[in-house]
């Protein structure tokens, strides 16, 4: 009897919940919670958490707290929830109050999210809604795009100049109703409106705008289209003769176009997608998913690749658009020229974009944070990132270990940094390439931002060792204590961190470029690392780049590097066909170069590596996008071969031995595809000979796979279950791209690790 009188006393409890809370209907889901369970009190929002005080007994509370649990919002993430008793007062209702902004600590921020199915609905059947392109729900729209600054209140988003009409007010104060505290709330009558420009031509009223912006793509037109992170460019993904304009306006050669398809069935039709793929092209984050191809788009959308960037709506104007559009797929490319940050402001988008597209088509809300399309693939039946941004980003990675006051200022490639919050490491969306003025600008405005936002100040800088790297020389600036961080360590540790893992790892992380301690370029590495140190096990042999940087251009220079360092001279009578279409002159002053040693600094890169094997076997010798020649290596291969070619191990691993192999297949004219497919089977017998040696020697056996190279579906697909069947536990990267992308969280965790130990000596 006494424990039955215990749990039906009535107390005041204060809930406490953290995570993914605010900007996914989680006030208005616990209010409506509260009700169903004739609780009274109130919730409210914090920048630290979520609130709920409410009068109850024992029993009702820890129903309340796991229906809270099982219930949440689909977008919403609980990290925690905590009761207390607090001092005892008597509600006579259950309300939501006023956001409050207690603490430095911060409540998670939602990542934008696709419209609703609900909302789609409501813009056929509600009246102030009908064909209204910007309608949203506490279960959808924009999140992070817009947020200012937190708590997440309309006040702190780019919505604060649009004044709820009395009929959008009556639905966010109406606890009954699906906008019932819907931030961006808005319908015909109050909220933002779409605009487009053909030439000197204003057309304003939804339904004209989306017949004419149709009509214009169906007819081969190009049209630049404000999305929610950014401006995209559009146009029919059939027509070979308007895909084929926008490169070339774009200044975009050959690197592959994403492409929005109507539906998934429309998908199905002209590409692959097996079930896990589905399950990640139709979630509410919305990614691009490189999917192979079944059906041929226009030939410039993926220039001879054998596969597709695909997504699918997630605007309420993409589906009204494609209910028009006779095409059932567009080109949907980020609205910038070549390797310029994606345009957000409408002047910028006139002055830019307009003059290279048919028509602009703006809005009167502005975007506060840009955010590229996210790209996912899906290896082993595991989705991995390869791009980070809308739909992921500001959700943090959680750690095992404080990284507070860190901020990691990423590498020079498709930047992202990286803030330590208490022991949350908060990525940034994707940044770029920080060679352009512009991206750099949009960098380092973007840290301003994260650290305002987040109620971060940053006491340390870990940045790369590469003292020309533009994130080195702003963290060098900052005028703060910091740490340098070597690259392939830094990568390592991305995916320790990600994992959970803090121990020593056998580490193997290739790509195409990191300063090494030797002042050497670095990237085919083989490392034994914690969190804190690594040691240098074996890498590939080191090759001289002539030209340095151009041989990311012009992949035959490697080729050529690698030929001249077996054969000497000698290799120019073999009459390769991949030196045909090479500038004689050209030739001379390389093959002089590697003679010299001039002007040809030293690589252990695998990147460098596949350019050669690229090049030659003439798949590419000249470079048009960043990793091209290693995409179309890998997209030659013939599957179902098992061979492979010999190499050398000692102090360093060589390819000698690879490259005569090759030679003899190309003479024997077998085909290029077989070539391929042989020498990636090489480089995983690479990977199995050389961790086996390494666990013989120190008895470790977790293996780290990171690094671009790990982008290489055929690479990663082949070494996991291969390394497995030797008894290894594998960890590749999943929730953060294995590429430079990703290499801010390693720099976080190895910077946080050693002032632990620093501390920790004092």
């Amino acid at each position: 009897m006494k424990n039955l009188k215990k749990s039906t006393h009535i107390h005041t409890y204060l809930i406490e919940v953290k995570g993914l809370v605010q900007g996914v209907g989680f006030r208005p889901f616990i209010y409506r919670l509260a009700i169903e369970h004739g609780l009274k009190g109130w919730v409210k929002n914090t920048n630290k958490n979520v609130l709920v005080c409410i009068n109850t007994n024992e029993t009702t509370l820890k129903r309340f707290i796991k229906e809270i649990q099982s219930k949440s919002p689909p977008a919403s993430d609980i990290i925690s929830i905590n009761h207390t008793k607090t001092k005892s007062e008597i509600f006579s209702d259950f309300r939501i109050i006023a956001s409050s902004d207690i603490s430095d600590e911060i409540t998670e921020v939602s990542p934008d999210i696709a419209v609703c199915d609900d909302c789609l609905e409501d813009m056929k059947i509600q009246e102030h809604r009908i064909s209204y392109p910007f309608l949203n729900c506490t279960n959808c729209g924009p999140r992070f795009t817009i947020i200012r600054d937190l708590p997440y209140d309309r006040a702190n988003t780019t919505m604060s100049g649009f004044t709820m009409c009395e009929t959008c007010r009556s639905e966010y104060y109406d606890a009954g109703d699906r906008r019932f505290h819907a931030q961006p709330v808005a319908c015909n009558n109050c909220g933002p409106e779409y605009e487009l420009i053909i030439q000197d031509n204003h057309i304003r009223g939804i339904n004209k705008i989306l017949k004419q912006t149709a009509n214009l793509i169906d007819t081969g037109k190009i049209v630049a289209i404000k999305g929610q992170g950014g401006f995209h460019l559009a146009c029919n993904a059939l027509n070979e003769e308007a895909v084929d304009r926008l490169r070339k306006s774009k200044y975009r050669e050959g690197k592959p176009f994403a492409v929005m398809f109507r539906d998934v069935e429309s998908i199905k039709k002209y590409a692959l997608l097996n079930s896990i793929e589905e399950q990640e092209i139709i979630l509410w984050r919305r990614p691009i998913v490189i999917l192979k191809a079944k059906k041929s788009l226009a030939y410039p959308v993926s220039s001879g690749l054998k596969t597709i960037g695909c997504m699918l709506p997630y605007m309420p104007f993409h589906y009204q658009l494609f209910e028009l559009l006779k095409t059932p797929v567009i080109v949907l490319t980020s609205g910038n020229l070549s390797d310029e940050p994606i345009i957000i402001d409408n002047k910028s988008a006139v002055k830019i974009l307009r003059p290279i597209t048919d028509a602009v088509l703006i809005y009167n809300r502005d975007i506060y944070n840009r955010t590229d399309d996210s790209v996912v693939m899906v290896v082993n039946e595991t989705p991995r990132m390869l791009r980070r941004s809308r739909g992921y980003v500001p959700n943090p990675i959680r750690l095992k270990f404080d990284v507070n006051g860190i901020l990691a200022t990423g590498a020079e490639l498709v930047n992202c940094f990286c803030l330590g919050k208490g022991n949350y490491a908060i990525l940034s969306q994707h940044i770029g390439d920080l060679k352009n003025f512009e991206t750099y600008t949009f960098y380092t405005e973007s840290i301003d931002h994260f650290q305002k936002i987040f109620r971060m100040k940053a006491e340390l800088i870990a940045h790369d060792m590469h003292p020309d790297y533009l994130s080195t020389k702003w963290a060098i600036e900052a005028g703060l204590k910091k740490t340098a961080i070597q690259h392939h360590h830094a990568h390592i540790a991305s995916a320790m961190a990600e994992h959970g893992l803090d121990e020593k790892v056998i580490g193997v992380s290739f790509d195409g470029t990191g300063y090494g301690d030797d002042d050497n370029i670095w990237g085919g590495e083989f490392l034994i690392s914690d969190l804190n140190d690594y040691s240098r096990y074996t890498h590939f042999e080191y090759k001289p780049m002539p030209g340095g940087d151009m041989v990311t251009y012009e992949p035959w220079r490697m080729a050529v590097s690698y030929l001249y360092s077996i054969y000497g001279e000698d290799f120019l009578d073999f009459k390769l066909p991949f030196l045909r279409n090479i500038d004689k002159e050209k030739l001379r002053i390389v093959v002089q170069m590697l003679g010299d040693k001039l002007n040809s600094p030293l690589t252990s890169g695998a990147g460098r590596l596949f350019d050669a094997i690229a090049a030659l076997l003439n798949i590419c010798t000249q470079s048009e996008f960043h990793a091209e020649a290693p995409m179309r290596l890998e997209s030659a291969i013939i599957h179902g071969i098992k061979d492979s070619y010999p190499f050398s191990t000692g102090k360093t691993i060589g390819f000698s031995d690879t490259f005569k192999s090759v030679l003899d297949d190309i003479r024997k004219g077998t085909s290029e595809g077989i070539i391929s497919a042989k020498f990636h089977n090489t480089i995983i017998k690479v990977v199995e000979k050389t961790v086996n040696s390494i666990r013989q020697e120190t008895g470790l056996k977790k293996v780290i796979l990171s690094g671009g190279t790990f982008q290489n579906r055929y690479l990663l697909a082949n070494l996991e279950p291969a390394l497995r069947n030797f008894g290894f536990d594998v960890y590749a990267h999943s929730l953060i791209p294995c590429n430079d992308g990703g290499i801010a969280l390693g720099q976080l965790a190895i910077a946080a690790k050693r002032r632990e130990s620093e501390e920790s000596e004092e």
